[in-house]
């Protein structure tokens, strides 16, 4: 699934009867400049807030057309760029031809002398899943739809231990429900755990060493997440599982303008997992190429490399990047096996959106043995 997102809206017609009223040539030429300095160089102070919203578009055979609005927030913690980091806040909602729709927000916020760190998602949603079955065999063809409402939620809540070290509660909620299972003709798939639908509350700790400057565009530092989270009885079924999972980034910084990132990424569950919260390999951040949860299992693990030219020495706004990665899935630990391990490989653009900021538009398009993987979002992938 991809999603085709514009530069930043500028509202022709809306500008054209502004200054179809203005009678002085010279305030009319004003008002562009500043409307143009705002929505495309970006000229405002880096220590100020700011707010942008842009249309997207989208199309997948699942959804056929999609539509929707963006919104991205950057801040600094009391306006201080010396002392505080980067605050992201992004929202995206849609709808599709299809009758499907959805609200996600995703945040990394910093709190003043980083006291605080939160960093989450939700989603809302009406939406289909593609299910091709579980384990590192399952076959790409001949997939069923699951069309189903589901809620996540996914929250830290982390206070500072030592400089850049941060440690509190995780939590993680999910819903599915009102499902249809739509078997594939001819193809039945058995009915996994949680096809019924679910409700599950996962609580848990975690500690997270973040020493990046910028998260939607880390140029250098380290970060670093381990937690542990339990998941009790599900309203609908006797569900009970439990999750650990690692999460490991290194960014270099090996000319002004070139970065070296990688990133190392597990997730081990176990207990009755519910097919939807399995761990999930494929998507738009890692491994991408593959549709989200192409595979599926209690035991997922994936590496990626990337070479970052942002932007690229002959431009000012331009950059590009390459990309290469390999993941597995498998139904515990002990069962992992090299042979199963799946590439992908890729390429992709950047558009320098903030310059005062250092936020770039990513395009990225994902080569797997299965196909290709087009994805248009802010900020960096890891």
């Amino acid at each position: 699934m991809w999603k085709l997102a514009f530069k930043r809206l500028c509202r022709p017609l809306r500008f054209l009867i502004i200054l179809g009223g203005l009678s002085d040539q010279a305030e009319a030429q004003s008002l562009v400049k500043r409307l143009v300095d705002h929505f495309l160089n970006d000229t405002t102070s880096a220590a100020r807030p700011h707010v942008s919203f842009y249309p997207t578009l989208g199309y997948a055979p699942e959804t056929s057309f999609e539509f929707g609005l963006s919104a991205l927030y950057l801040y600094h913690a009391r306006n201080d760029t010396l002392h505080n980091r980067l605050s992201e806040i992004q929202a995206f909602s849609f709808f599709t031809l299809r009758g499907q729709y959805g609200i996600n927000l995703d945040h990394a916020i910093y709190g003043d002398n980083d006291r605080w760190y939160f960093l989450g998602r939700g989603r809302i949603q009406r939406f289909p899943l593609l299910y091709h079955g579980i384990g590192p065999h399952a076959e790409s063809s001949h997939p069923a739809t699951v069309d189903a409402f589901s809620i996540q939620f996914r929250e830290r809540a982390m206070r500072r231990l030592r400089p850049n070290l941060f440690g509190g509660l995780e939590v993680d909620f999910q819903q599915l429900s009102r499902i249809d299972f739509q078997q594939p003709d001819g193809h039945a798939h058995d009915l996994p755990i949680g096809s019924q639908g679910t409700s599950n509350l996962g609580l848990g700790l975690g500690l997270i060493y973040d020493s990046r400057p910028n998260a939607l565009n880390p140029r250098k530092g380290f970060f670093a997440e381990i937690a542990y989270l339990n998941y009790g009885q599900s309203r609908s079924q006797s569900l009970s599982f439990n999750s650990l999972f690692a999460d490991v980034r290194m960014y270099h910084t090996l000319r002004p303008n070139q970065v070296l990132a990688w990133q190392v990424y597990s997730n081990l569950m176990t207990g009755d997992v519910p097919f939807n919260q399995l761990a999930l390999l494929g998507g738009e951040n890692t491994m991408r190429g593959y549709y989200m949860g192409r595979y599926r299992d209690k035991f997922y693990s994936a590496a990626q490399v990337e070479y970052r030219w942002l932007p690229l020495t002959f431009s000012r706004r331009f950059g590009a990047v390459v990309f290469a990665a390999v993941g597995t899935v498998a139904p515990s630990l002990s069962q992992f096996q090299l042979d199963h391990l799946l590439p992908t490989a890729g390429t992709g653009v950047r558009y320098l959106l903030f310059k005062k900021k250092d936020v770039f538009l990513r395009a990225d398009m994902g080569i797997t043995r299965e196909g290709i993987g087009f994805y248009i979002l802010t900020g960096e992938a890891f």
